[in-house]
């Protein structure tokens, strides 16, 4: 079980959360500390010293005294001039991960949250009672305001929630199942919507995805290798450790396991060819760079899940700090670094599928089939690699790399980390399908191979690819391929063959929490 506000929660912990594999609780030690937090609030909306958005207005009007009798409409009002969110709602899991995301961070006791509203946010969690959370309209400074406000008008019967697979009005199934509204104390609708959870979430699908797509990528170097006569001599460790990045050291002892005792290699040691291109040659540093990239990205989000992004933080009743922990650029940075290592993979991975075509390496046709002519091959397999990897270039500009001062001037710097972070999965999205597309001409050069045999791992590999997708001896509308082979990377499948037979790792959630 993991204890909300207590635990360190990681990414692949939100991920089982969200997925109704981890059960989360509130514990007794973190109910005492927020309601201790939740007290100190109380006093403070009591006193006549101004605390920002205790006892004053937000943004700009700071300076705004707010009278005692106005405060649960002044939170009331701060969900509904915030909700502006535009564009289609996000998927359920990311507005499910927003709401483990802000309860972890509430529940550390920093906030003067209610208990009250705690325990109403994990209902919907439990219950899969999930927000609609518009997809645009955060700058990513004073946190994630428009799409938190989205996530929490529920909680005050307003909005809309998807349940049992519908959309519905939430005052609509308040009324149908006899729920009530909770009540807004002081301060409580400000830290409802400040901080970063909706740049954390997409951060989260992020750092699993690229994951998925960083392993896959290997595993598909290893298969054009082989298909297509590479030395495996650039993946000597005593090379590598000459220029120990930590991630090229780690892609480099893949491919090493990948290649281990491969017929097909050890065929042609002794060839002319003095040395592969480098879209196989340098499959470490350019993996090994994305790999890296990933890692960073992995380090911020882990600070980011356990992190308090609210503001003012609430020390005491006598210490109140309002700070800039809502600032979204320390995730920002390293979205748009994952985003070009996510680019960079699809960009060496569509090279291989052209090599491939080519028919220059020993026993491998011309676009991949013995007989063309009145078959045009993989040609166009490859058009589609180059397109995705042209619209991924186009994506690759980095969002943090704007400001535009909102706020009348009070937030004079945002992050656009909102931005950065739905870019970057739209760019694993194309990924994946170029991905798909080196599947199916690595297959099929491997195909051209025989009788010599594969390594173990990659017979394995090859094997299942091919209970799914049949080689092909002339054209047919291999789109229907290309989406075969996107749905068996999604299913992770090859992975799982891989670590079956190297060992090592028990499960996935195991590797994830190493590397």
């Amino acid at each position: 079980m993991f204890q909300y506000g207590i635990d360190h929660l990681t990414v692949s912990k939100a991920l089982a959360i969200a997925r109704g594999k981890l059960e989360a609780r509130l514990t007794s030690a973190c109910v005492t500390k927020v309601e201790q937090s939740y007290r100190h609030v109380l006093a403070i909306s009591q006193d006549e010293p101004a605390v920002y958005g205790i006892n004053t207005g937000f943004g700009p009007l700071c300076d705004t005294k707010i009278d005692k009798v106005e405060t649960t409409k002044l939170q009331r009002n701060i969900l509904w001039s915030h909700s502006v969110g535009v564009g289609e709602a996000i998927d359920e899991e990311l507005s499910k991960l927003m709401l483990i995301c802000k309860v972890h961070a509430l529940a550390q006791g920093y906030s003067g949250i209610s208990v009250e509203i705690l325990e109403r946010i994990i209902w919907h969690i439990e219950q899969d009672v999930i927000p609609v959370v518009p997809a645009q309209g955060s700058v990513g400074a004073s946190g994630d305001l428009a799409p938190l406000s989205h996530l929490f008008l529920p909680l005050i019967g307003e909005g809309e929630v998807f349940y049992q697979g519908q959309r519905v009005k939430t005052a609509e199934l308040f009324m149908s199942t006899g729920m009530e509204s909770v009540s807004l104390h002081a301060k409580a609708g400000l830290a409802l919507i400040n901080g970063t959870q909706f740049i954390l979430a997409h951060a989260v699908r992020l750092v699993d995805v690229l994951h998925v797509d960083l392993s896959h990528a290997d595993i598909l170097g290893a298969m054009m290798i082989e298909g297509l006569l590479g030395s495996k001599a650039p993946f000597e460790e005593k090379l590598h450790q000459l220029r120990p990045y930590q991630g090229n050291l780690h892609v480099a002892n893949r491919i090493r396991k990948f290649l281990f005792e491969s017929e097909i290699v050890d065929s042609h040691k002794n060839c002319g060819n003095v040395q592969d291109p480098y879209s196989l040659r340098c499959i470490p540093q350019v993996h090994g760079s994305s790999r890296t990239a990933w890692l960073h990205l992995k380090e911020a989000v882990e600070v980011e899940l356990n992190a308090v992004t609210d503001n003012p933080v609430i020390f005491s009743q006598e210490e109140t700090i309002s700070g800039g922990n809502f600032h979204g650029q320390p995730l920002a940075l390293p979205i748009d670094y994952a985003c070009l290592a996510a680019a960079e993979l699809g960009n060496i991975s569509d090279r291989r599928s052209y090599l491939s075509l080519e028919g220059k390496r020993d026993r491998t046709p011309k676009l991949l089939m013995t007989e063309t002519g009145t078959n045009s091959g993989f040609m166009l397999v490859q058009y589609t690699t180059a397109a995705l990897v042209s619209e991924n270039k186009g994506q690759c500009f980095p969002a943090s790399a704007d400001s535009i001062p909102t706020s009348l001037g009070q937030e004079d710097h945002v992050s656009m980390g909102s931005i950065g972070a739905r870019k970057a999965l739209r760019v694993c999205e194309n990924l994946t399908k170029i991905l798909a597309g080196e599947l199916i001409c690595a297959a099929q050069a491997m195909d051209f191979k025989k009788p010599l045999r594969s390594s173990a791992v990659l017979t394995h590999v090859h094997d299942h690819v091919r209970s799914v997708i049949d080689h092909a001896k002339e054209d047919r509308i291999f789109s229907d391929d290309i989406n075969k082979a996107t749905d068996l990377l999604h299913s992770r499948e090859l992975i799982q063959i891989t670590w079956d037979h190297l060992g090592g790792f028990s499960s996935y959630d195991d590797l994830f929490e190493r590397f």
